[in-house]
């Protein structure tokens, strides 16, 4: 496998500037999740950062879902932003690719599950998820990016 971390760090730059955006007015510290994305094992741990980019990507799709929920207009920034990252991440790792996949579709199937309108608590939800993803993906790129 040839390296990924040149490719990693420009889509992951990427999607911190849609993060940064929206988790600057975020004046409420966001909760850490109550569980981890399941660990990566075996032949298919191919980068140390894995099980991060797998809740990245969860958190991608619940963000999509919930922005599209409550905007008066689709859009359709968030599931391109995380396309761009996994052609990118995973280009000859099909495996990986499909873990990533699965995880956005997990993440916005998990709130279209709950909301069906936009609510408050809808709202509140897609601020704090788009927080835990800017944190989230500013630890990648600090600790995996350098």
């Amino acid at each position: 496998m040839t390296s990924a971390l040149p490719i990693f760090r420009l889509a992951l730059t990427g999607a911190l500037l849609v993060f940064a955006v929206g988790a600057a007015a975020q004046q409420e510290e966001t909760p850490k999740p109550d569980k981890a994305a399941p660990p990566v094992t075996g032949e298919s741990a191919t980068t140390p950062y894995d099980q991060r980019l797998i809740r990245l990507a969860e958190i991608l799709g619940s963000v999509h879902y919930l922005r599209n929920l409550c905007l008066k207009a689709e859009e359709d920034t968030w599931r391109r932003s995380t396309q761009e990252l996994i052609d990118k991440e995973t280009a000859d790792e099909p495996k990986r690719r499909e873990r990533l996949t699965a995880a956005f579709n997990r993440g916005y199937r998990t709130f279209a599950s709950v909301y069906t309108t936009c609510t408050e608590p809808a709202t509140l939800a897609e601020q704090r998820y788009r927080a835990e993803g800017a944190t989230l993906a500013s630890e990648i790129v600090a600790r995996f990016g350098n």
